[in-house]
């Protein structure tokens, strides 16, 4: 690989992830706080790119002003250097699958206990994300969630047992930290239940809890009077984890 296809391959790396950046597509890859990381990224490389041509060409230039004794022979780099086409070629023509439900069934829940347990606004039904029901209802025993109608959104995945839980996976940085926070369903359930279906449930605190399978990690429970199927939503991942 000589400079020039160096320069080309960073220049359609840095593009690609331009364009992951400027869409959804990289909210499969990272959190959507690294979102001005990740377009820094992409300008350093195109930068990078543009640079070694200008090198390349400024050196060619001060060759041919020379006295005469360069030959123009052309300096190529390992053929390893190939495998900088690797990466190009995976965000152009792969866009991976949001995490789901063998990933949370093969991985205990990432579930710890708040450090606070922020006010609630007066909405009924009050809208909260899984990691916040699941941290209050397994940690401060539903204390802030007595008497309220919650309504959590998440994807179905089935116990062993068959037990339904609602889950999302939760990021620290990437895709590929994600680790899935759980929450079992009781109550009014739908009859039938597909792994990966993503469900908005509206229901009300109980004290009823389980222990993961995997990790013995609580997984707290939520008494459904209520269930929908939605779409897939923009961000799958809750990034409230953590933060």
């Amino acid at each position: 690989m000589n400079r020039q296809a160096q320069a080309a391959v960073l220049f359609l790396v840095g593009a690609a992830v331009l364009h992951a950046g400027l869409t959804d597509l990289y909210l499969r890859y990272v959190k959507a706080g690294l979102r001005p990381l990740l377009l820094a990224a992409g300008v350093v490389l195109i930068m990078a790119a543009v640079a070694t041509v200008w090198y390349e060409r400024r050196g060619r230039g001060e060759a041919g002003d020379g006295d005469g004794h360069g030959h123009g022979h052309v300096h190529r780099e390992p053929r390893v250097a190939w495998l900088l086409v690797l990466p190009l070629l995976a965000l152009i023509l792969v866009s991976p699958p949001s995490l789901g439900s063998y990933s949370a069934m093969h991985a205990g829940t990432a579930l710890q206990a708040p450090l606070a347990y922020p006010s609630l606004p007066a909405t009924d039904p009050l809208p909260l994300g899984v990691v916040d029901y699941a941290g209050r209802a397994a940690y401060d025993h539903g204390r802030t969630l007595a008497h309220r109608r919650v309504q959590v959104t998440g994807f179905v995945a089935l116990a062993k047992d068959g037990t339904p839980y609602l889950v999302r996976m939760a990021l620290n940085c990437c895709a590929a930290d994600a680790q899935p926070v759980k929450i079992g369903l009781t109550g009014t359930i739908p009859p039938v239940l597909q792994p990966d279906t993503w469900l908005q449930v509206t229901g009300t605190y109980t004290a009823k809890q389980t222990k993961d399978p995997v990790n013995d990690g609580r997984i707290p429970f939520l008494d459904v009077t209520a269930a929908k199927p939605v779409p897939t939503p923009h961000d799958p991942y809750d990034e409230s984890w953590n933060n």
